[in-house]
């Protein structure tokens, strides 16, 4: 099993020898409008070309619809034929898109020896979510390899933490960049994890490995990679136990 962090929740799987292309967010560099009024997103770089990042993908998942998971340049260059796992409600936008073959997961389907299971999940709470929507993560079982969960656009709530308990996954992937959003008090509240909740994370999900993706590449997010390793040192947790990879950067199981 082979993980590439691409960009913010970007990444490449690779995975019962197949490749998935996860959540793809390929815009230039400040291309895309600002959450907060401080910056246009993203915040930087891919850290490979387009081509390379698309090389050998035989499927793709999206986990919800906001525009830093599919947004207009990747909706442009990934190849309609392919296979794309997504949530139901998100199925028809998907195909009016062009894409030809779009595979709602209402709770699990298998693929080539993959089973992906779809787990809820809430992106904030309260008001919050209301203007959020919907949206997944998921869980890749595969013989004779690690049971992944991706935990997605969520804060950790009841969904995420039954998950973690039930299925005892060896991989957990979270977004913990500390993303905030405003509610009609004109407080921003969380809509993904923080460094407290993903701390939580790796306590619940033992001995699992953590890996943070969903850093540093948005205006909106609270929490950096240095910030999140502080956090977890304070807490006694080991960078064998979490990992918060670069942009670009493999991780093998």
């Amino acid at each position: 099993m082979r993980l590439q962090s691409i960009r913010n929740a970007t990444m490449i799987l690779d995975y019962h020898h197949h490749r998935l292309l996860l959540d793809p967010y390929l815009a230039d560099k400040f291309a895309r409008p600002s959450y907060t009024g401080k910056s246009p997103n993203p915040l930087v770089d891919l850290p490979l070309a387009v081509d390379e990042i698309l090389r050998d993908v035989e499927a793709v998942v999206v986990s919800h619809l906001h525009s830093d998971h599919f947004d207009p340049a990747a909706q442009a260059v990934v190849p309609k034929h392919l296979p794309l796992f997504c949530q139901p409600d998100n199925a028809p936008v998907i195909q009016e898109y062009g894409f030809q073959q779009v595979i709602p997961i209402v709770d699990r389907c298998d693929w080539n020896g993959i089973t992906i299971r779809r787990v809820n999940g809430h992106h904030g709470l309260g008001e919050v979510e209301e203007s959020m929507g919907t949206v997944s993560g998921f869980v890749f079982q595969a013989s004779g390899e690690p049971t992944i969960y991706w935990a997605g656009d969520t804060v950790l709530c009841d969904e995420v933490r039954a998950t973690i308990t039930t299925v005892q996954p060896d991989m957990v992937i979270v977004h913990a960049s500390g993303a905030t959003w405003p509610v009609s008090s004109g407080e921003r509240v969380l809509i993904v994890m923080d460094a407290a909740q993903t701390v939580q994370v790796c306590q619940l999900a033992d001995p699992s490995t953590v890996i943070a993706v969903h850093m540093e590449s948005l205006d909106h997010g609270t929490v950096s990679r240095a910030d999140l390793r502080t956090a977890a040192v304070q807490a006694g947790i080991s960078p064998a136990k979490l990992r918060i990879p670069a942009d670009g950067e493999v991780i093998e199981l």
